[in-house]
């Protein structure tokens, strides 16, 4: 294309959106894509960008989508001429603008909560600052990454897909940072008998000789112990055993009651998504840690009932497993854009 489309801030007559945080509905983003498809990837006629103009200023919705869309291209669809690359780099700069104005909400947050517990705890359990401290991490997965760990003490490490990690080994401790994603750790015992933590956003756990999952969500954590027993402690100072067998929720301030230990929380250290009895919704937002791009389902089939080992680190041959035994289709406008609908 010899012209490229302007970022939906630049439309003439419409306003600057870049601060707003509601997410797009399911059928705009869908809208959204088909436009992309039809003006970046094809050649578009005049009639076709003078449609889609009106499209875009239609409704707020469809501006946020048109955002949505241009920053998942950006990181996702090949540039393939300066059309595409400018547009590229509005979209980055519009990102990185959100992103700054958020930074900015959150400074003013911790300035007016002073020294409160509840404005601690905001900043500490913030999904804004677990991205940004995951990007100095000792150790990272990718998107559809597994990766395995073997400590100085012998302790192995297992990373999910997306998971960022910190490690300290003092002579007083042993000690990991979470950072983001989920971890599967099998304590080694040593001489030394140093203690052996695990650090979230909302706590402290410590391992008492353990085999045992962590996974930090934005507002809670989620741990579940295979072998041994783990302490919990979280900000708030409440504290709690978890036995083998047993896996516990718990945020800053509360604790969850124990539940029996769900066998997902292990099957992905073997590249298995074990989905037992779960909506199509949740599983797909388990899936996506796999796939590159985006992944969306239509709210008329996200309750459907999900049974079954599917691959992990083959997102594709889950999602047509999925289309066989389900009565959905798997769609993918674009080669980054893939939606799951009815059939």
């Amino acid at each position: 294309m010899s012209q490229h489309l302007p970022a939906t801030g630049a439309l003439n007559g419409s306003p600057d959106l870049r601060q707003e945080e509601v997410p797009a509905d399911f059928h705009s983003l869908e809208q959204a894509a088909q436009w992309y498809a039809a003006l970046y990837v094809d050649e578009a006629s005049d009639a076709q960008r003078k449609a889609w103009s009106l499209w875009l200023q239609e409704r707020p919705e469809h501006r946020r989508a048109w955002q949505h869309i241009e920053a998942v291209s950006s990181r996702f669809a090949p540039l393939r001429g300066d059309g595409e690359r400018e547009a590229a780099a509005l979209a980055i700069e519009v990102s990185t603008k959100r992103r700054h104005t958020r930074r900015q909400a959150l400074r003013s947050l911790t300035m007016l909560a002073g020294t409160g517990l509840a404005g601690w705890l905001a900043w500490r359990t913030s999904p804004i600052q677990n991205i940004v401290t995951a990007l100095n991490a000792d150790y990272r997965s990718a998107t559809g990454e597994l990766r395995t760990l073997t400590l100085a003490d012998g302790t192995r490490v297992w990373l999910n897909a997306g998971s960022a990690l910190d490690v300290d080994f003092t002579d007083a401790h042993r000690l990991l940072r979470l950072k983001s994603g989920e971890i599967l750790v099998d304590t080694a015992h040593e001489a030394q008998g140093r203690p052996f933590y695990v650090d979230t956003s909302f706590g402290r756990m410590q391992a008492l000789g353990t085999r045992f999952t962590v996974r930090q969500y934005e507002d809670h954590a989620l741990l579940a112990v295979f072998d041994g027993r783990v302490a919990i402690r979280n900000l708030a100072g409440r504290e709690e055993i978890v036995a083998a067998g047993t896996q516990r929720r718990f945020s800053a301030t509360a604790v969850a009651a124990a539940e029996p230990v769900d066998p997902a929380r292990e099957a992905w250290t073997r590249g298995i998504l074990l989905a037992e009895d779960i909506r199509l919704d949740v599983f797909l937002s388990e899936l996506g840690r796999y796939q590159r791009g985006h992944l969306g389902v239509d709210p008329e089939v996200a309750a459907i009932r999900v049974v079954g080992r599917f691959p992990a680190t083959n997102p594709m041959q889950a999602l047509a497993m999925l289309e066989r035994d389900l009565p959905i289709r798997v769609r993918r406008i674009l080669p980054w854009w893939i939606t799951v609908e009815a059939r």
